[in-house]
């Protein structure tokens, strides 16, 4: 009896364990979600929270109007890289879509602001 519950706790905290870690998801950015920055960045980069397939996993960023504002992105591992044309003040919305190396996908976005 003491073993078969014994194998079941194990088989219960290796599901419980991978479950977990079974997409890719923002982990944090720069500039910050939600945040101001004074100076318009050169680069967005996002993390994650595993390793990205580079290429199925895109982002684009757009202003205030929906005109993109992005150069295209680049994968390096569990970050994203994105090109930014300059940005004159106001909001700015990033768009990401990425696939995980355990052919996860996951998609979000955030919204930072240029200017005072």
């Amino acid at each position: 009896m003491h073993r078969k519950f014994f194998f079941a706790v194990i088989a219960l905290m290796l599901l419980g364990g991978t479950a977990a870690h079974a997409h890719a998801f923002l982990d944090h950015a720069n500039p910050r979600v939600g945040s101001t920055v004074r100076s318009a960045p050169g680069e967005v980069t996002l993390w994650f929270t595993q390793k990205l397939e580079p290429s199925f996993s895109s982002a684009r960023i757009t202003n205030g109007s929906g005109a993109r504002v992005d150069q295209g992105a680049r994968v390096d591992g569990m970050q994203m890289h994105v090109s930014v044309r300059s940005l004159p003040p106001g909001t700015y919305r990033v768009r990401w879509k990425v696939l995980s190396v355990d052919t996860h996908t996951t998609e979000g976005s955030f919204t930072f602001r240029v200017g005072q």
